[in-house]
């Protein structure tokens, strides 16, 4: 019996022990985030941390592709990684020959039978062309529309390593058939969206032969576009293999900065990222640069040799990498030390989708000049007078010496920025970023700025921060408090800031992974509480431009316009079909919360004819809407939705608040009796007993009514308080553990709407229970992308969107509470 409760005792010791460490472990590595912004000012120029520590993966574009930053600290000669990895690389083994002439190809659009994919076939009829092969007119190479086609790569090797592994790149669309020297070595249906490197090893042994070989491919398109890019290749040899790796002891997420700490061998490293995105100051705002710092300090008590070096990618100025060939300059300029890079093609808004990096423009470096500082291009390709470098995925060097560093910490910065050149196309005319509106700046200005203003900004952003806690932790607790620091920054870098031509601001968002839409109106208004809280007059910029559109007769139908176009290309609508109720009601509500939020209703005034119109197209059409869609649109079309009827209430008591305000008594009453008249009928309609429909013929239906909270927030006051009071009832019994879904069709919820939904609430604690899911669920989730706000409220995986502006209506309880509701 002693030895057993030894036993017990050593393993219960054991366990404890583990647990210890663990519990430590996890105190530096707890997730703060799902994704963590380290550069974020707009949709082209937004780089985020999909993982707990920032070693573990690549830094990457919104949109998931690698935008490539990658830090080391060199102590006293040791080199430690504390900042992204290094991403494999790869060398063609296709291509003895010159890189022009590994890219040429046979290609056939003609039926193949046998023989055709073997290396001594004689390819008598077949085309020359040059990859990649595509439909897509603005991609140089070989045009590409029939369903079908058949090509051939021949290539030649001096020697052959059968045991080097061998990896296919590939880029396609749609089914593929790849085979080397006549045998089936890939195959796969459907397309990839950029290249992946797929490991054939072990189908291409013995293959390869030294001398004549082919890669004959077949593709077949099935729908959409067509594509095709290839190569064989094999992993190049890492320069890390004598690196070590930083080891993370904790990070922080704040609205305007990121900070994480690290272990350096005898040192403490502190790196913070920051976008002073401030938006009492619009010139600050649309300044695209951010800071990266860098604070060393000794914590064993002696004295080390300290040396930063920071690479950064020049993948982030081209839309797909390996594809298109940058150039690059070295230079100084009056005391900065600059890097800058770009494509060579500059194609300037010739691409508009979602899944979209810029390929135009320039990405610039810049740190302050001095003989600590040394920049310098790599991976180019030699010429004899090295300038500009030229090449792909160039990677842009800075090191930066600290000199002799003890326990006072030593402080330098670089400066990360993007100079898109011309932003927007606005209705066929071309705009300029609103830091360069007039043509009269250069990019050196605003780095030369951004320099000078180090110090100030970093005050600045800290006491902002903090003073945006503290405010949002008194509104709604600490978790709610998080949620909206995560959603600060992903918000506001969701759109890009331009001026009209009739001298307007325009702050156009994009709609992230949702269709790629610029200016639409049903991504506007759930993000508007961030905006209304701290400049209304973003708001306007993000109204201003879907008034114009109507009342320019651009957009003759008598409700408002659902988006502007596809970003950066705001030329017209280009969503499938209106929501008329849904983005009329929209823009009436959002124009009399910029009433409120400014103190008069001057900006309605503005535009009363077309607030006019779409108001009357509410009192016709908006209590009992007609199938149509919603925000909510992913749910397919409803008639008679409840939550689409209460949308268009609260946008006819929006009318007559502002008519009210302009001094039009006799409108105001009467549009205010028309929206008091609803009212009753709403909830004869939509009763189900216990709680208030989906849909008024269907009372076994239930949806969160989110559009009922203008009814608290703006103060009409039309509903009794019952309807609330029922509702939320209703709702806390079907909280899953990542939130309440959105209807009673389907488990999946949007958190927007959750946390509007919660405002409807007076009790703290009832809120809370609101809260916590969604906070769980930014924690938790498996989907490591920038703040997803539509997902399985079980499971907590994404059902799509990521980085969209529309977790700015995570501020609705903190508007509600400026507001005094």
């Amino acid at each position: 019996m002693k030895f057993r409760k030894r036993r017990i005792f050593i393993n219960l010791w054991l366990i404890a022990s583990v647990f210890s460490v663990l519990m430590s472990y996890a105190q530096h590595q707890t997730r703060k985030a799902p994704a963590y912004p380290l550069v974020t000012h707009n949709p082209n120029f937004s780089i985020w941390s999909t993982s707990d520590v920032l070693t573990d993966k690549p830094t990457e574009h919104w949109t998931g592709v690698p935008h490539g930053m990658t830090g080391y600290l060199e102590v006293d000669g040791t080199m430690y990684r504390f900042m992204g990895m290094e991403a494999p690389r790869y060398q063609s083994i296709m291509s003895e020959a010159s890189a022009d002439e590994g890219n040429t190809v046979k290609y056939t659009e003609q039926a193949q039978s046998g023989g055709w994919n073997v290396f001594d076939f004689k390819a008598l009829g077949w085309k020359d062309g040059r990859l990649p092969i595509s439909d897509n007119k603005l991609v140089s190479g070989t045009s590409w529309e029939s369903d079908n086609i058949w090509v051939r790569r021949e290539f030649s090797l001096s020697k052959v390593n059968q045991d080097e592994p061998l990896y296919l790149k590939l880029h396609h669309d749609d089914n593929i058939e790849v085979y080397l020297n006549g045998k089936l070595v890939f195959e796969k249906e459907g397309w990839n969206n950029r290249f992946e490197y797929f490991d054939i090893s072990s189908r291409a042994r013995g293959l390869l032969r030294a001398g004549k070989n082919v890669l004959a491919i077949h593709l077949k398109n099935t729908a959409g576009g067509r594509f095709l890019d290839f190569d064989l290749v094999s992993k190049m040899r890492s320069d890390e293999e004598n690196v070590g790796i930083a080891r993370q002891t904790g990070v922080d997420v704040h609205a305007t900065q990121t900070i994480y700490t690290f272990d350096c061998g005898g040192v403490a490293l502190k790196i913070t990222f920051t976008s002073p995105l401030l938006m009492d100051d619009l010139d600050l705002l649309a300044r695209p640069i951010s800071y990266i710092s860098y604070q060393v300090a000794s914590k064993d008590g002696k004295k080390h040799r300290i040396k930063v070096h920071q690479e950064v990618s020049s993948d982030i100025a081209v839309y797909i990498a390996d594809q298109q060939e940058v150039q690059g300059w070295a230079y100084k300029d009056e005391g900065l030390s600059i890097l800058k890079v770009g494509t060579v093609e500059q194609p300037i808004l010739q691409k508009a989708a979602d899944d979209m990096r810029i390929d135009w423009g320039y990405l610039y470096v810049a740190a302050p000049e001095g003989k600590d500082v040394r920049q310098y291009i790599s991976g180019h390709d030699t010429n004899k007078n090295d300038d500009p470098y030229r090449g792909k995925s160039l990677s842009l060097n800075t090191e930066i010496s600290l000199g002799i560093v003890g326990s006072t910490p030593v402080q330098r910065f670089l400066t990360i920025g993007y100079d898109e050149v011309v932003a927007i196309q606005y209705f066929n005319q071309d705009l300029r970023p609103w830091w360069n509106r007039n043509g009269d700046r250069s990019f050196e200005s605003q780095l030369h700025a951004a320099l000078d203003d180090y110090e100030k900004l970093m005050q600045r952003c800290a006491r902002f921060d903090q003073t945006l806690w503290q405010q949002a932790n008194r509104a709604g607790g600490e978790e709610y408090a998080h949620l909206c620091v995560l959603a600060y920054r992903q918000s506001v870098a969701a759109h890009t800031l331009v001026e009209s031509p009739d001298k307007e601001v325009l702050w156009l968002s994009k709609e992230n992974n949702s269709g790629g839409f610029i200016n639409t109106v049903d991504v506007t208004y759930p993000s508007s509480p961030l905006y209304l809280i701290y400049n209304p007059v973003l708001l306007q910029g993000m109204l201003n431009g879907i008034f114009h559109f109507s009342e320019s007769g651009k957009y003759p139908h008598p409700w408002a316009a659902h988006d502007l176009g596809t970003y950066p290309l705001a030329n017209g609508q280009t969503y499938g079909e209106p929501m008329p109720v849904e983005e009329s009601g929209n823009m009436l509500i959002m124009t009399a919360a910029i009433a409120q939020a400014q103190g008069d209703a001057s900006y309605a005034a503005q535009h009363w004819a077309i607030l006019t119109k779409w108001v009357d197209y509410l009192v016709k059409e908006g209590l009992d809407p007609k199938t149509q869609l919603c925000t909510d649109d992913f749910a397919g079309h409803l008639a008679r939705n409840a939550n689409l009827s209460l949308k268009a209430i609260m946008g006819i008591a929006s009318y007559a608040r502002l008519a009210g305000m302009l001094g039009k008594k006799d409108i105001a009453d009467r549009y205010r009796k028309v929206a008091e008249g609803m009212v009753p009928k709403w909830m004869d309609m939509a009763d189900a007993g216990d709680h208030y429909a989906l849909t008024f013929d269907d009372p076994n239906t239930w949806s969160q009514k989110y559009n009922l909270v203008w009814d608290k927030v703006l103060d009409f006051d039309l509903f009794p308080k019952e309807v609330l009071v029922k509702e939320i009832a209703y709702y806390l019994p079907r909280m899953n553990r990542f939130g309440l879904p959105l209807d009673s069709r389907k488990n999946y919820t949007k958190n927007d709407w959750i946390l509007w939904t919660a405002v409807l609430t007076d009790d703290q604690a009832t809120f809370k229970k609101f809260i916590d899911p969604v906070f769980r669920h930014a924690i938790e989730t498996p989907s490591r992308v920038p703040l997803n706000d539509f997902y399985d409220t079980r499971d907590g995986i994404r059902e799509n969107f990521k980085a969209r502006s529309v977790v700015g209506g995570f501020y609705m309880k903190m508007l509600a509470e400026k507001w005094g509701r």
